[in-house]
C-alpha cells in the first residue's frame, strides 16, 4: 500500500537537502514547517521577509511572543545571533541576490519551471505578498506541494501554467507528497518516488511528461499508520 508523505515528512526531507551555510526564505504557509527540522551537524540561517535572520523553531504552545512574527504572522523563535531589520533591508537582501534558497508553495508548476502561487479564479483577492521578488532574487526556488494534485483531480504540475504566474523558469525543484522533482533543461527529473508507488501512477498523476533518474530513491512516510 503507497503511503504518501504528510506535510512533516516532506518539510523534514527539504530540510535534509539544505546545504551548509545557505541562506534560506522560508515562504508563508507549509514551508515554514522547515524551521521545525534543523539538521544535526548542519548550519543554515533562515530569512523572513517581514525583516528577520536566524529564525528557530515554532515556540512550544504557552511561549509564543507575538511581537516576534514571521511574514505570515505565526510567532517564531530566533536562534543566538540571529537579528531584526528594517522591512527595507529585508527586501534588498533578497534583491540584491543574498538569499541562496527560497522555498515556496504553489498552485501550478509548470515543466519549464514557470511559478505560479499568487492568484486562483473566484471572489477571494489575491495576495502575491513578496512572492515575485523571492523567486527573482534567490539563486534557487524549490517548490513545497503539499499534494501531487489537487482536491478537483487537477494537476499541480503541468506542461504550461494557466494561472496567473508569480515567475518564469525559476524553479529548480519540487517537493511533494508523492515525489522529489527536479526542473532541469531536459525536463522532470523524478529524483525521489514514495515507495509502492509506480513510475506509471506517477505519470498519471502529473500534467507533463517526467523522466526517472537511474539512481531514483524510495520515499518512506513517518505518518502514524
Amino acid at each position: 500500500m503507497v503511503k504518501a508523505l504528510s506535510s512533516e515528512d516532506i518539510a523534514r526531507r527539504v530540510a535534509r537537502d539544505i546545504p551548509n551555510g545557505a541562506y534560506v526564505n522560508l515562504g508563508i504557509g507549509m514551508p515554514m514547517l522547515v524551521a521545525d527540522y534543523p539538521v544535526p551537524g548542519r548550519e543554515f540561517v533562515l530569512h523572513s521577509e517581514n525583516g528577520l535572520l536566524g529564525m528557530g523553531p515554532a515556540p512550544t504552545a504557552g511561549e509564543e511572543d507575538m511581537d516576534l512574527i514571521n511574514a505570515g504572522k505565526q510567532p517564531v523563535t530566533i536562534l543566538p545571533g540571529g537579528s531584526y531589520f528594517h522591512h527595507a533591508d529585508s527586501f534588498a537582501m533578497i534583491r540584491g541576490g543574498h538569499i541562496d534558497i527560497s522555498i515556496l508553495g504553489a498552485y501550478q508548476v509548470a515543466a519549464n519551471g514557470d511559478l505560479a502561487n499568487w492568484a486562483l479564479p473566484g471572489p477571494k483577492p489575491p495576495a502575491v505578498g513578496g512572492a515575485m521578488d523571492l523567486v527573482a532574487g534567490a539563486r534557487q526556488v524549490w517548490v513545497m506541494l503539499a499534494t501531487h494534485v489537487a482536491k478537483d483531480g487537477a494537476h499541480k504540475i503541468v506542461e504550461r501554467c494557466d494561472l496567473p504566474l508569480t515567475g518564469l523558469n525559476c524553479v529548480h525543484r519540487v517537493y511533494s507528497d508523492l515525489a522529489v522533482i527536479d526542473i532541469t533543461p531536459g525536463g522532470l527529473v523524478v529524483t525521489d518516488m514514495v515507495a509502492g508507488l509506480s513510475a506509471a501512477e506517477l505519470q498519471a498523476n502529473t500534467g507533463a511528461p517526467l523522466t526517472f533518474a537511474d539512481s531514483c530513491r524510495a520515499l518512506q512516510s513517518d505518518r502514524a499508520a
